[in-house]
């Protein structure tokens, strides 16, 4: 989670409520090897203030923060709604979230760690599994997405942030290792691409008796960029393909200013916890392979902390220079890649819209722009709200449609059919060129979930492809993933969506759903109108 300078508070489980409308999900894949297109191949790194994939090509994050598994669950929240955990992931990807930034804190992987607040009914393949096999799931799915995922290890214990990267309970030693775990868990799997070494460092004391996390002090039990190459070479010695990321502190001193004492010796310029990076140009992060530094601020709005620029009479025009001063000239000046792994807002205060409206628009557009996870996912974060509503179904409209531009959709893993452009179609499967078959998950009273695999067994492509089904009066939708679900009467429609349109010859997409009311089979399935 965030929290500005000087500003205190635990993570309040708030829900904002937001008109939204209901988003159905991008069609899955097998998880791939290495994701395509808008994330890369194979394992990432940087050039300048680019990153890049295997074969040099620019590669843009455009992702979004799902949190939870640094609380006491353990485990993603959310995954207690009616919206299954695979469905949530369809809706991230298919509304342009190509990276999935995972907090987490050393609670959750220690032997015998255990995931709570999951619906059984809902989500009953993760019932029994630890922490870390969750972790492993949601990893294997976004990667047949073609999404990646950054590890954040965002609280030494669940009870809350720390300034240092360890505490009197959580060595830096464990730190290091259980970074080294992780590294060494996912070695193989370029879905995972980095480590997001500590969360929001940030000051603690008061100058000149500083406590906290500093840049360029010098001091090894404070000096947060020597902490980092410390705990970034050990996990390149294990996994030299991971991208480093590095957070910026709040004070770069590691203490906060006494405004009291007169001495303005003692005051500094300080930022957002973790977003002040203006000292990493004269003390850089020097990490033992080359390329994979990349520099990761926080950024936030009004609804998190009502910094001085924000009742600047200047205000937007003033904040270019207040983003150029603490991160923005690492891009800028070539120097490393600049990837925001927190930013948000409620929206509430009106000078927060023309915040994030402003904000993305320095970060650029198209694939050269700087990198980015939005904070966040998840409705319950106290002072952002997220991107999905109360319901962790419906999205709010108003923070998609200002992000919507700047992002850059992940594409399906291999395994499954390219993208057709948009304008090409072909005529629906000859009589007979179809089958389906239904398999139901779950049920429990008053609803039940289940799964609908259509196969198209023509000789060409159908693209757009578009299945429906009928079923008895009184059934009637809850949600659905892998196509845009819908249903008028009782006939349920799943589309396509617009990036995987197309269903090749001997290809099969398997649409799932929950619905209310009794259980029951879905009948006269079609294909673009062909019955199965």
């Amino acid at each position: 989670m965030h929290r500005p300078t000087a500003l205190g508070g635990a993570l309040v489980a708030l829900a904002t409520a937001a008109a939204g409308v209901l988003v159905a999900a991008a069609v899955s894949t097998a998880p791939a090897a290495a994701a395509v297109a808008g994330t890369g191949t194979g394992y990432l790194h940087t050039s300048g203030n680019k990153i890049v994939d295997s074969t040099g090509a620019t590669v843009r994050l455009t992702g979004i923060n799902w949190f939870g598994m640094e609380t006491d669950n353990k485990t993603f929240h959310g995954l207690w709604s009616s919206n299954p955990w695979r469905s949530q992931l369809d809706t991230m990807a298919r509304l342009g979230y190509n990276t999935l930034r995972v907090p987490y804190s050393n609670d959750a992987l220690k032997p015998g760690a255990t995931a709570t607040g999951i619906n059984d009914y809902v989500n009953p393949d993760l019932v029994g599994l630890s922490p870390l096999q969750i972790l492993d799931k949601v990893i294997d799915y976004a990667g047949g997405k073609g999404m990646r995922v950054i590890l954040d290890r965002h609280r030494p214990t669940s009870a809350g942030q720390s300034p240092l990267w360890y505490t009197s309970t959580v060595s830096e030693a464990t730190w290091i290792a259980d970074w080294k775990t992780l590294a060494r868990r996912y070695a193989n799997n370029p879905t995972v691409i980095g480590a997001d070494l500590h969360n929001e460092p940030h000051a603690e004391g008061t100058n000149p008796a500083a406590t906290g996390a500093c840049w360029g002090c010098g001091v090894a039990a404070r000096d947060w960029r020597l902490a980092a190459e410390r705990a970034g070479n050990e996990i390149l010695a294990v996994q030299p393909n991971w991208l480093i990321f590095v957070e910026g502190v709040s004070c770069p001193s590691g203490g906060l200013s006494n405004v009291w004492d007169g001495d303005p010796s003692n005051d500094e310029d300080c930022g957002w916890w973790g977003g002040n990076l203006s000292k990493a140009g004269q003390f850089p992060v020097r990490l033992n392979v080359a390329n994979r530094l990349v520099y990761s601020p926080h950024e936030y709005a009004t609804s998190v902390y009502r910094q001085a620029w924000f009742d600047d009479p200047t205000y937007p025009a003033n904040m270019p220079a207040i983003w150029d001063r603490y991160w923005g000239y690492l891009h800028k000046q070539n120097i490393a890649p600049i990837m925001m792994g927190e930013f948000g807002t409620t929206l509430q205060d009106p000078k927060d819209r023309v915040w994030l409206q402003n904000l993305m628009a320095y970060t650029g557009t198209g694939v050269n722009g700087m990198s980015f996870t939005y904070w966040s996912w998840n409705p319950n974060s106290g002072d952002t709200g997220g991107i999905a509503n109360d319901d962790w179904t419906t999205i709010n409209q108003a923070k998609q449609d200002i992000l919507q531009p700047y992002l850059i959709p992940p594409v399906g893993g291999g395994g499954g059919p390219s993208p057709t452009p948009t304008g090409s179609s072909s005529p629906p499967p000859a009589t007979g060129a179809c089958t389906a078959g239904y398999q139901q998950v779950n049920a429990w009273q008053g609803g039940f979930q289940g799964e609908l695999t259509v196969q198209n067994n023509g000789t060409g492509a159908v693209n757009p492809w578009s299945v429906t089904w009928t079923w008895p009066a009184g059934v009637t939708l809850a949600s659905g993933w892998n196509a845009t679900v819908t249903q008028s009467g009782t006939t349920v429609t799943a589309a396509a969506p617009d990036w995987a349109r197309s269903l090749a010859p001997g290809a099969s997409v398997t649409i799932g759903f929950t619905a209310n009311g009794t259980a029951a089979t879905p009948a006269a399935v079609k294909l673009n109108g062909t019955a199965c």
